[in-house]
Order: structure tokens, then C-alpha cells, then sequence
């Protein structure tokens, strides 16, 4: 990962893909297999496991991970809204973002606390161009422009950039606004209702995570445009109580950008993984059989968390083999962080009955105390 990510800065020449890169994980994923975008999401649940080598590697190849998942035996974990919800969602978001994004307007300067009254209507710049670099590069622009013009503006599914070990991943928010001062702020329209102005903290926690990383992608544009800056709050909007009349409030996701930067950071390099690669592996669905392909999975290392099953639709796949492996990971992260270098259930099992380990260590010596004290009980450690 370039250190551009950490700055805000776009990455150097050299820092760029290569066009060999592209041909490599073309031909990981099948030359004639379009490739999967990488959204905020799939970047949000990236940046929670950034120790997974093979959803870092699968994603920035664009594989179709479900698909992979059913070829290879394993039930896909499935994600994503009903086609009622995806139409009720686009509804709402046609009305929040109607009559020039009036209402819109209105709303963040109600939440936010501007001192001037928005207009009654912004400019929309027309963000249409070739394919998502082209769209980045379009916005990047409009962004400029609204920032010097020093007056309101509204980018409706703005196209940003960001460099993902090494790949580069095109995101695609709900909408921008670019206040006069200069300030951007990304806007989240979510079909989920808050009720006495409180929504389910677990979908405000994931739209949180989702918009740090609109946020620093925008950071990253923020740096070569003069007097612009990006808020670190976004405006979170959704329908009120159980009508469809739009209410919002301010997520402050400074601590979620802090650790989405951290941890993206800490991501191998797409080719360094793919060079790791036995000659030849490929997950190429089309004349590939389930062997071959399981095999090709599992050229890959995978960090497996019971989060996982939320997050990736290789998830059912990665906790068997987990859970064949004895690793702790399937037991959860906080788990394994308070185990140290024991990595197995088996090495816990043997530390707690004396047959191996350091006493001076003080994990082994828990485990053993822990031990101890189930024995005392009369429920031994089998």
C-alpha cells in the first residue's frame, strides 16, 4: 500500500498499476469475465480483516466471490437488499434528492448549523463521462470548479478513486454537497427509518464505516483543490418514524476514517500476493472444475472471524476449513488476541493441561489458572 493513503495524497507515477497487473488479475478472475467493482462496502469489510490475503487478493481481481462459492460446494452467504427494498430505497432517494436537492439543502443546514440559508436549489454539474476513471476525473473536476466558484453545489453519485493495495477501486456515494466555504460533505440516504430520531445503531455503525470511506477518497481530491476541505461528519438521511417524509442526522466517523486508513494501509500489495501464486492458478469459472477451483481458494491464506459471515460470501467456505484447522480465529478476534502464540484450539488445550507451553508465560499460565478453576468445578478441559 502506497503511502498516499495515509497523506491523502494520489499516488506517484510508479505507485500506479501496471498494465501487467491488470493482465494478471484478469487472468485470475478469466480474461473474459468482466470484472466485480469494489465498493465502499466490500472496502469497509476489506479494511475490518486487512489480514485476509484472499478476499484482498479475490476483490481486487473483481471475482465474483459468490459464484466461487457455489462452484466450489460451499453455500454463498448472502447479501444485499430485495428488489422491494432496492426500489423503495431508489424512491426515497429520488425524493430526498428532488427539486434540485431542496430538501436535501435544507436538511443540512438544519443538522449541520450553517450560517447562511442554503438556496432554494444548487447546481447539479453533469458528472457523465467514459467508464469510472473518466467519471473520477469528471468529478474531481466539478469539485474544483463548485469549490472555486465559492457557492453551493450538489454532485448527484459522484465518482471517486482510491488506490487499494495497489488497485485502484472507483466509489460511488448517495451525493456530495460543496458548502461556500469550501467544505465537502458526503451524504448517506439510507431506506432504513429513524424512529424518535434514533436508527438501529448497527445499520448506522455500517453506513458509518461505508461513508469513512467516501471520505477518504475525498481526501485525496481535497489536497490538489485550493481552499476546499472534507468534513468529518456526513449527513445521514432516512425516512422518519414509518412514513416516507425524509429526517436526518450527523455521524461524526472520525474514528471509523482513522481506523479504515490504518487498516487498508496494512494491506498486502495485490501483486505481491498474486506472485505468491503457484503457476497457473486461476479462478476462472468457465471450464473449471470444483476442484480445481477449491484448490486455487486455498492456494490463497484467508484470515477466517465469525464477522466474516456478515461480510463475504466466502465466509461458509473459510469457517469449515477453520474450524478443520482447530484455529482460534473461529472463535472471534477478541479471543485471539488475549491467546498470544497459542493459534490452535489444540495448543490451548494442551497449554491448560500442563503438557506443553511456558509456564512463564502468562497466557499459559491463564489457561492453566482457567483450567484449574474448571476442574475445581467438577467440567475438566477434554
Amino acid at each position: 500500500m502506497s503511502e498516499s493513503l495515509g497523506s491523502g495524497r494520489p499516488p506517484a507515477p510508479e505507485q500506479k498499476p501496471t498494465t501487467a497487473l491488470r493482465r494478471r488479475l484478469a487472468e485470475l478472475r478469466g480474461p473474459a469475465t468482466p470484472a466485480r467493482p469494489l465498493d465502499a462496502r466490500a472496502l469497509a469489510a476489506l479494511a475490518a480483516n486487512p489480514g485476509c490475503r484472499r478476499r484482498a487478493l479475490l476483490d481486487g481481481a473483481g471475482v465474483d466471490k459468490g459464484a466461487l462459492a457455489e462452484a466450489i460446494g460451499s453455500p454463498s452467504a448472502a447479501f444485499g437488499q430485495s428488489q422491494f427494498a432496492f426500489m423503495r430505497g431508489n424512491a426515497f432517494e429520488a425524493k430526498v434528492k428532488g427539486d434540485g436537492g431542496t430538501e436535501l439543502l435544507r436538511l443540512l443546514h438544519e443538522r449541520m448549523g450553517e450560517g447562511a440559508e442554503p438556496p432554494g436549489q444548487a447546481p447539479t454539474p453533469d458528472l457523465a463521462a467514459a467508464g469510472p476513471e473518466g467519471r473520477a476525473a469528471r468529478t474531481a473536476l466539478a469539485l474544483r470548479e463548485a469549490t472555486e466558484a465559492g457557492g453551493w453545489a450538489l454532485l448527484d453519485h459522484p465518482m471517486l478513486a482510491l488506490e487499494v493495495a495497489g488497485s485502484p477501486a472507483y466509489l460511488e456515494p448517495d451525493a456530495v454537497v460543496v458548502h461556500p466555504d469550501g467544505r465537502w460533505t458526503v451524504v448517506e440516504i439510507k431506506s432504513f427509518p429513524m424512529i424518535d430520531a434514533a436508527a438501529d445503531p448497527s445499520k448506522v455503525g455500517a453506513a458509518a464505516r461505508q461513508s469513512a470511506v467516501y471520505v477518504l477518497a475525498l481526501e485525496r481530491v481535497a489536497v490538489l483543490t485550493k481552499g476546499a476541505s472534507v468534513d468529518h461528519s456526513v449527513l445521514l438521511v432516512c425516512p422518519r418514524d414509518f412514513s416516507n417524509l425524509p429526517t436526518a442526522s450527523v455521524v461524526d466517523v472520525r474514528k471509523q476514517l482513522a481506523v479504515t486508513r490504518r487498516q487498508l494501509t496494512r494491506l498486502s500489495r495485490i501483486e505481491d500476493i498474486a506472485d505468491e501464486l503457484p503457476p497457473g492458478t486461476t479462478f476462472d469459472l468457465d471450464g473449471q472444475s470444483g476442484a480445481s477451483l477449491a484448490t486455487a481458494v486455498e492456494a490463497v491464506p484467508a484470515v477466517y472471524a465469525p464477522e466474516c459471515l456478515a461480510a463475504c460470501e466466502l465466509a461458509f467456505h473459510c469457517r469449515g476449513r477453520a474450524r478443520e484447522q482447530g484455529t482460534v480465529t473461529a472463535l472471534g478476534r477478541s479471543l485471539r488476541g488475549e491467546l498470544g502464540s497459542l493459534t490452535t484450539v489444540e495448543e490451548v488445550l494442551a497449554a491448560a493441561r500442563g503438557e506443553s507451553g511456558d509456564p512463564a508465560d502468562p497466557t499459559v499460565a491463564a489457561v492453566r489458572r482457567a483450567a484449574a478453576l474448571r476442574a475445581e468445578a467438577g467440567t475438566p478441559c477434554h
